[in-house]
């Protein structure tokens, strides 16, 4: 959490106006640096000072404020000039106050105007706040053939406020903390006070409490290890989303979210494998045509882990394919080992991949051509790979790029490496063996004390049912039972 430097721990506002400007003025480094400024102003009988940063900061909004005061300057403020302040002049719809110079500075810090007066020991605080964001869009990665096209931000605000247009219930909760000593980012804990179980988001809020770390320039990835620990697993313990229909309706079913600031993706705690393997678009179409999109995507899943390891078993024990498979395997191998080839050809695949995410637009396409060229036509002239492990690269590579979440993809294909590493050294037994252990360790994984494999183990019939198909919004009227919610029916 936010610790307080220790040379300045609560330091009150004094009524010496001259004092404050100078406290602040030292710790903030105004007069070095160029975006943070202080403005001192008579109004009346009183003398005071705004402080404010630039680019944070709706400029235009204070100016009206203060050319509000400054038409009233000649009336006295009284015996209470913050009264005065914040009934009749301070017309804004946040005003509030603090006693500290550690909290005001804080605030400044956060694009909020502060106003302190000559001889009161109170900061007022306005909440005048124009962060640079960009307009609401779709994600590029979970994109829907029908459906909303709005999609969370980097401004906490319009990302909170998307989901109250979509949650209009008074028992919605969003409460706010700061984490990173320098940074102090905004991060909200999101729930539904209702439903969402208490263990739970007391446990969220504890492991936040008990985080120190100077910044979270990596944003939900860094707060993501805090909270659930870094471990050599490469599952995805947590789940992301940009769309706002998809974070309200894991509010509905129990779950508790976290909006950072500055980030677009919400974390969605907590989760299962089955989770990440489902998509909004299922939900965008008829309970059939969507449990058919979901089957399709469930076997290029499967396939991009054990398709190319398969192949590669069958092409180096010919002997275990039943007659009608006999076509399987290379016709000619060439003088590059096939192991070689399948490694090759995987880590150009994935050289691609961030070769593309790296590659301006307007080259974009060019890039493609040059890679679908030289791998796909000149890599199979000069023997280097074998057209064969070109076709299941792809074919797994379709899988990745089908699935959902685009963590998962990489865990898989992590685990696609190790099965392959396995049948070369240990043939079929290392194939069945490596299967084993994946298996055995996303059993055994758990994300926030909840069973990672649920509902396959532990075992639960109606929610695996739902797992496997899609099914119609009036079927489904019970929450996950996972979450442990308050309330098991929706209504």
């Amino acid at each position: 959490m936010v610790l307080a430097q220790n040379d300045s721990l609560h330091v009150p506002v004094s009524p010496d106006l001259d004092e404050n400007i100078r406290i602040i003025k030292d710790r903030l480094g105004i007069g070095t640096s160029f975006d943070l400024g202080v403005r001192e102003l008579q109004l009346g009988e009183k003398r005071m000072a705004v402080f404010y940063l630039n680019g944070l900061t709706d400029n235009g909004m204070f100016v009206l404020i203060l050319n509000e005061m400054m038409n009233q300057a000649g009336e006295a403020l009284g015996r209470d000039p913050f009264q005065a302040l914040m009934a009749k002049y301070a017309t804004h719809v946040q005003v509030e106050t603090r006693r500290t110079l550690d909290e005001a500075i804080d605030l400044i810090l956060t694009g909020l105007f502060v106003i302190i007066v000559d001889g009161h020991g109170e900061a007022l605080i306005l909440d005048g706040r124009m962060y640079p964001n960009r307009s609401p869009e779709e994600p590029d990665t979970e994109r829907v053939v029908r459906g909303a096209r709005d999609g969370f931000t980097e401004s906490i605000i319009i990302n909170t406020a998307l989901t109250r247009r979509r949650l209009r219930d008074e028992r919605l909760r969003l409460e706010i903390t700061h984490i990173g000593e320098r940074s102090k980012t905004d991060v909200a804990l999101v729930y539904l006070r209702d439903v969402a179980d208490p263990g739970l988001v007391q446990l969220i809020r504890d492991r936040l409490e008990k985080i120190e770390v100077d910044g979270l320039p990596m944003a939900e990835k860094s707060l993501q290890e805090f909270l659930i620990g870094q471990t050599w697993n490469p599952y995805p313990l947590v789940r992301y989303t940009e769309r706002p229909d998809v974070a309200v309706q894991h509010l509905l079913e129990g779950h508790v979210l976290l909006y950072v600031d500055t980030s677009p993706s919400i974390m969605i705690m907590p989760t299962t494998f089955f989770h990440h393997v489902q998509h909004a678009e299922e939900y965008r179409q008829t309970p059939v045509t969507g449990a058919y999109l979901r089957w399709v995507r469930f076997i290029g899943i499967v396939a991009s882990i054990f398709l190319l390891p398969l192949w590669f078993l069958y092409a180096v024990e010919p002997g275990m394919l039943p007659d009608w498979l006999s076509f399987i395997g290379p016709k000619n191998t060439g003088k590059v080992p096939l192991i070689i080839q399948i490694l090759t050809a995987e880590i150009g695949l994935d050289l691609m991949r961030m070769a593309a995410v790296h590659t301006p637009t307007p080259l974009a396409t060019a890039m493609g051509i040059i890679a679908a060229v030289l791998v796909g036509d000149v890599a199979i002239k000069v023997g280097l790979i074998g057209p064969e492990v070109i076709l299941y690269i792809a074919f797994a590579a379709i899988g990745l790029f089908a699935t959902p979440s685009y963590e998962l993809s990489l865990a898989n294909r992590l685990a696609r490496l190790l099965l392959i590493l396995a049948v070369f050294f240990f043939k079929a037994e290392g194939f069945i063996v490596g299967t084993t252990v994946i298996l055995i360790v996303l059993v055994l994984t758990r994300s926030l004390n909840t069973p990672y494999m649920w509902p396959l183990m532990p075992y639960n019939g109606p929610a695996l049912l739902h797992v496997l198909f899609r099914m119609s919004v009036p079927y489904t009227k019970r929450r996950p039972s996972i979450v442990h919610p308050q309330n098991t029916i929706k209504n």
